[in-house]
């Protein structure tokens, strides 16, 4: 049984010296436990929509998969809370490569990762589909219009790709790395290539966020928010042209800016 995406809360709304009752519109939050051959590997907390899409994002971006073509089997239990997945072969990385911190360095370059796995799927993207600074602008705002579970419920991220004829594919979560792991989830499905898209973020460009664009092989990252020092830094050794605070007609690009045509 899919669950809602949102649920109504009973508010008592003020506004200046005045107050009133009302039914609030509240963000789902929806713990997904994923069981991988047999065994728990990991559980996420996200809205529950597109699970499958996150499942397969997930794992991929954890390194476990690299395409549908490994899934011998994938079912979800949505009432329950679980995802079963089971692999034609059994996993190549030792458990205790996930989750562990590790540091690396790549064509000459130290590249320091919060995981061993990123170091294993993180991308280094050459080439790529240029964007217009108009573009940016406009995928924002379409970005920002998209979403009926945010303008619902405010509590939600949004991440789309894009390109020249606007929003290919948005999706939801009220974790921004679940919502990214959504998209690349539908890439691997799909076999769609995001070397030819944008990706329009409604969150903070973090470390984390730069690697998940790695992964999913976008070399293009948008977002309306600031983003962090590690990020940027792993953004320009990584190939990745990342801008933020993209709002009201201005914006900062701050790595690889000759993929915007300004």
């Amino acid at each position: 049984m899919e669950r809602p995406p949102s649920s109504t809360w009973p508010t008592i709304k003020v506004t200046g010296s005045e107050a009133y009752d009302k039914e609030d519109e509240i963000a789902a939050e929806y713990p997904l436990t994923i069981r991988l051959d047999g065994e728990e590997f990991a559980t996420l907390v996200c809205s529950p929509g597109d699970l499958t899409d996150l499942v397969i994002g997930f794992l991929a971006s954890e390194g476990v998969i690299r395409s549908t073509e490994e899934l011998k089997a994938l079912s979800l239990d949505e009432e329950r809370g679980f995802a079963y997945v089971d692999l034609h072969r059994p996993q190549s990385t030792g458990k205790n490569y996930y989750s562990r911190r590790w540091i690396g360095s790549c064509c000459g370059k130290s590249r320091q990762f919060y995981y061993h796995n990123d170091a294993r799927t993180a991308k280094t993207i050459v080439g790529g589909t240029p964007v217009t600074a108009a573009d940016c602008f406009e995928y924002m705002r379409l970005l920002q219009q998209s979403s009926a579970a945010f303008h619902q419920t405010g509590g939600v991220h949004n991440a789309a790709l894009c390109r020249e004829s606007g929003l290919a594919l948005v999706r939801s979560d009220i974790g921004r790395h679940n919502a990214l792991d959504k998209l690349f989830g539908h890439c691997i499905r799909h076999r769609m290539h995001a070397k030819d898209y944008a990706i329009a973020f409604s969150g903070r460009l973090s470390s984390e966020v730069v690697l998940k664009a790695a992964k999913i092989g976008s070399p293009v990252l948008l977002s309306k928010s600031a983003p962090t020092d590690l990020a940027l830094r792993l953004a320009d050794d990584l190939g990745i042209t990342c801008a933020g605070f993209i709002r009201d007609g201005t914006m900062n690009i701050y790595t690889h800016p000759s993929r915007i045509l300004l």
